[in-house]
């Protein structure tokens, strides 16, 4: 943007800051202030206080020596995942969903400690708290939060789960770090979470993770059910199939768009 910095509207240390964060990536996930200077193409000098910046905002820790991101910089993808209007590209296969397992359905993404609704498709109030595109639920508890938690680098997740306040929800709310990390390894394992009745009483549900077209999960699909409706074994036979297919369909379609 040349011309936009001859007029003094370009930030160049806006510009700085964001390519220090692009600096990072699965090939080099830590990095030193030498290597984030070459990489970036600044001084050392400047490399430390953009590093600085970003550790005292929460977007970066360091070692001392090594620098790495932390999970804070997804706020800035649910930023940018919100501006693309994902409820409008997956609204179809969501409503196909819902209408297969006439029940409500939802994607959410991670902003640490919460996930945040960003697309809905309600077919009754289950519910005692009204959810709307942009609502917010503790990730703990929750079958979204569960998969976007499982797809956590191994740090990112035990630096939350030293750092998050589990409150007990209800009598079977999981609160425990161990009993967490063992429920959010299984949802890494089996490739879904199933959560029965943690958030609220007579609540249960189940969600698959939504991938990007590296493979790396941006987002989660839910079914939500009344425990009068549906029990946890109906949730994984009859709902999981369509569930993990409607999954995969976004993922399609997003990878279609060129998106992500």
């Amino acid at each position: 943007m040349p011309g936009d910095a001859s007029t003094g509207t370009f930030l160049q240390g806006l510009e700085r800051g964001l390519a220090v964060i692009r600096a990072f990536s699965t090939e080099a996930p830590s990095l030193t202030l030498s290597e984030v200077a070459r990489a970036v193409g600044i001084t050392p000098a400047t490399a430390r206080r953009i590093l600085l910046t970003l550790e005292e905002l929460g977007y970066v820790r360091s070692d001392n020596r090594r620098f790495s991101l932390t999970p804070r910089v997804l706020a800035l993808g649910w930023a940018y995942l919100s501006s693309l209007d994902l409820g409008e590209l997956a609204g179809p296969f969501m409503e196909e969903l819902s209408a297969k397992t006439r029940e409500s359905c939802s994607i959410a993404t991670l902003d640490l400690p919460d996930i945040v609704y960003v697309a809905r498709v309600p077919t009754s109030r289950i519910m005692t708290v009204a959810l709307g595109v942009g609502a917010r639920l503790p990730a703990y508890p929750t079958s979204m939060g569960r998969v976007l938690l499982a797809a956590l680098p191994d740090e990112d997740l035990t630096a939350y789960l030293e750092t998050v306040q589990a409150e007990p929800l209800t009598d079977r709310t999981l609160t425990a770090p161990d009993d967490l990390r063992a429920s959010i390894t299984q949802a890494r394992a089996d490739g879904y979470a199933l959560v029965d009745q943690e958030l609220e009483l007579g609540l249960r549900s189940i969600a698959a993770p939504i991938h990007n077209s590296r493979g790396r999960v941006i987002a989660a699909l839910n079914i939500s059910a009344h425990a009068s409706r549906s029990t946890a074994t109906s949730l994984c036979e009859e709902f999981l199939p369509h569930l993990q297919q409607a999954a995969r369909q976004i993922t399609t379609a997003l990878t279609h768009r060129g998106n992500f």
